[in-house]
C-alpha cells in the first residue's frame, strides 16, 4: 500500500479513475491528499470523498521558487510516498522535486521520449506518426524527460484529428496510471530503480514491469 498525493488543475478524470481502482481492490493505494493551482472541479470530487484539499494558487506576480517552496510544503504535510501529477497544469520547479526526489510521476499524452511538452497529440498527428499513445514517468527538471515507468499504445486513425486522438490516449491513460501506482504499491515497482526490470506487453499496451518479458504486437491494429 502507498499514500499518494495527487497535484491537479481541471475536471479530474485521472483522479476518478485511480479512486474507482482503489475502491475495485485493483489499485494499492490510499489519496492522502488532493492539491490543486486553481479552483478545479477535482477538488469539489476529492471532497465528496471526505478527501483533504487544498489550493495553492499561482498569479503572474507570484515568485515562482516561492510558490515552489509554498506547494511542496502543503504537500508535505500529507507525508505521501509518492506525488502524482494527474492532469496537473503546472511546471514544477527545484524546490518543489527536492522535497519529494524521484518520487513524483506524471503522465503525458505521447510516447516519450517523443512530442513532449503541449499539444502532445496534435504534434503526433502534424508529424503523421502512424502509432501514438501515452506515458508514465518520474517527473525530473526537464520538460517530460524523467525516467519512463510504462507506456500504453494505440494505433493512429487516418483521418482523425488531434482532439479525437487526445481523447482515445485519455482512455488508455485512465488505466495505465491507476496500474502504476498499483505496482509501487505492492512493491513491484521501484521508483528508486526504474529500469531495473522487464518488459510486459499486451495488444495496445507497453508496460514496464518487473519479471516479464517482450513479445511483438506492437504494431496490432483495433
Amino acid at each position: 500500500m502507498v499514500d499518494i498525493a495527487v497535484l491537479v488543475s481541471g475536471t479530474g478524470t485521472n483522479l476518478k479513475k485511480i479512486i474507482e481502482r482503489i475502491d475495485a481492490g485493483q489499485c494499492a493505494a490510499r489519496v492522502v491528499g488532493v492539491v490543486s493551482d486553481r479552483k478545479a472541479a477535482a477538488l469539489d470530487f476529492a471532497q465528496e470523498r471526505s478527501i483533504p484539499t487544498v489550493t495553492v494558487p499561482l498569479t503572474k506576480r507570484d515568485d515562482r521558487t516561492r510558490w515552489n517552496e509554498q506547494l511542496a510544503t502543503v504537500v508535505a504535510e500529507y507525508r505521501p510516498e509518492v506525488v502524482v501529477l494527474a492532469g496537473f497544469m503546472r511546471v514544477l520547479g527545484v524546490p518543489f522535486l527536492n522535497r519529494f526526489p524521484g518520487r513524483v510521476i506524471n503522465v503525458h499524452p505521447s510516447l516519450l521520449p517523443a512530442f513532449p511538452g503541449k499539444d502532445a497529440p496534435a504534434q503526433a498527428i502534424e508529424a503523421g506518426v502512424r502509432i501514438s499513445g501515452c506515458t508514465v514517468h518520474q517527473v525530473d527538471e526537464g520538460v517530460d524527460t524523467g525516467a519512463i515507468l510504462a507506456q500504453a499504445a494505440l494505433s493512429v486513425r487516418k483521418g482523425e484529428t488531434s482532439l479525437e486522438l487526445h481523447a482515445r490516449i485519455q482512455q488508455l491513460e485512465h488505466d495505465l496510471l491507476p496500474r502504476v501506482i498499483d505496482w509501487v504499491g505492492r512493491n513491484e515497482l521501484d521508483l528508486g530503480d526504474p529500469r531495473s526490470g522487464g518488459w510486459h506487453e499486451t495488444d495496445h499496451v507497453l508496460n514496464y514491469r518487473p519479471n516479464y518479458r517482450l513479445n511483438h504486437r506492437l504494431n496490432h491494429r483495433g
